[in-house]
């Protein structure tokens, strides 16, 4: 299950958990999008995978307490801004490829 945290990895910006912003890799290192698109270069830094928007977990329980309710959002911050130069490196390799087949 999603942990769904609460903050951008890089800036910091808080990501509730019907944030439209929010965006993941495979291993949920999640960012908003405005570092994915404008610093990140769609490239993970801890993984080099691509990111998707995170899903939103319903905040009513419509079916079979599959909510919020009961499984809330993580509110562990995980804030650890990236070093950009070497961001920017290890991107340069990765990013022209598309991320379904790095």
């Amino acid at each position: 299950m999603l942990e769904l945290r609460p903050t951008c990895e890089h800036c910091n910006k808080e990501l509730k958990p019907d944030s439209l912003e929010a965006r993941i890799c495979s291993y949920e290192c999640t960012f908003c999008a405005g570092c994915v698109d404008r610093i990140l270069n769609n490239v993970c830094p801890n993984c080099g995978g691509g990111f998707v928007p995170r899903p939103i977990r319903p905040s009513k329980n419509w079916k079979d307490d599959n909510f919020l309710g009961k499984d809330p959002a993580s509110d562990r911050v995980r804030h650890r801004p990236i070093d950009l130069a070497a961001h920017a490196i290890f991107a340069a390799t990765i990013a022209p490829i598309s991320p379904e087949h790095r």
